[in-house]
C-alpha cells in the first residue's frame, strides 16, 4: 500500500514516518517549504527521510510569508513561556493543515497513492483548530466529494494515528521503532547556530513529553537555563 506521509522533520511527524514503515506502506515524503522562520526543519526532514528510509522525497515550495498574520511567517514575535495559554496561539498559521493536506492530495492523487499519513495531535499541542479529530474527518469529507480518486476509489484515507496520544506516549512509541530524536527538531525560534530556544510552546511540550516518558531528551538547546 502507498502512503504520502507529511515530513515536517519534527518529532511528530518522524514518529509517523515510522509507524508508516513498521505497516510495511510504500512511504512517499512530502516536505512544504511555506516561508517558516527557519530552515532547520527542513534539513531535519531529510536527515528523517534518509534515516527511516522513504521510496521518494519531494519538497514544495510555498510561500505564506504573502499572507503573514502568523509568528511563524512574519515578523512577529514567537511568544515564550506560555504553553498552554488560553486561545489560539499567534503561531498558528492561517489553515496551514488544511493547505497542506491539500498538497498532499495532489500528491497522493498524481501517485495513486492509498492514504495520507500526518502527525496532527489533538492532546499535547497548543490548540490550533486543524490539529482535531473533526478537522481530519471534514477533510476527508472533501477528499471523498472533491476527487477522481474519492469518488471513484474512497481513497485516499488520511491517517493520523498520533491524534489521540500523549506527547510522552508518541516518543515512547518512537522509541520502540528506533526513531532517532537527535535528528529531528521542534523549536519555532532556534538561534543562528541552529540550537532550539527551550521556551517556545514546541519546546515546552517536546521537553515535557521526554521528561513525561521518561526518556533522555537529546535536544540542544542554546540557553543553559533549558
Amino acid at each position: 500500500m502507498r502512503a504520502v506521509i507529511l515530513l515536517s522533520g519534527g518529532l511528530d511527524s518522524a514518529t509517523v514516518l515510522a509507524i508508516a514503515k513498521e505497516h510495511q506502506r510504500e512511504c512517499l515524503a512530502m516536505s512544504i517549504v511555506y516561508g517558516q522562520r527557519h530552515g532547520i526543519e527542513l534539513r531535519a526532514a531529510q536527515r528523517v527521510a534518509d534515516a527511516i528510509g522513504v521510496a521518494e522525497h519531494v519538497v514544495f515550495p510555498l510561500d505564506l510569508r504573502v499572507f503573514g498574520a502568523s509568528a511563524l511567517t512574519s515578523d512577529i514575535d514567537v511568544p515564550k513561556d506560555v504553553a498552554g495559554a488560553p486561545g489560539i496561539p499567534v503561531t498558528y498559521v492561517p489553515a496551514r493543515n488544511t493547505i497542506f493536506l491539500s498538497l498532499a492530495l495532489g500528491y497522493a492523487e498524481a501517485k495513486n497513492a492509498d492514504e495520507i499519513w500526518i502527525g496532527v495531535n489533538a492532546v499535547d499541542y497548543s490548540g490550533y483548530p486543524d490539529c482535531r479529530p473533526d478537522f481530519i474527518d471534514a477533510f476527508q469529507q472533501v477528499i471523498l466529494q472533491g476527487t477522481r480518486s474519492g469518488v471513484e476509489h474512497g481513497t485516499p484515507r488520511i491517517v493520523a494515528p498520533l491524534i489521540t496520544m500523549s506527547k510522552a506516549e508518541i516518543i515512547r512509541r518512537g522509541v520502540e521503532l528506533g526513531v532517532d530524536y537527535a535528528i529531528t527538531h521542534s523549536c519555532y525560534d532556534p538561534d543562528a547556530e541552529g540550537r532550539a530556544c527551550g521556551h517556545c510552546d514546541s519546546c515546552i511540550l517536546r521537553k515535557r513529553g521526554f521528561e513525561e516518558a521518561g526518556v533522555a531528551d537529546p535536544t540542544v538547546y542554546g540557553n543553559v537555563e533549558c
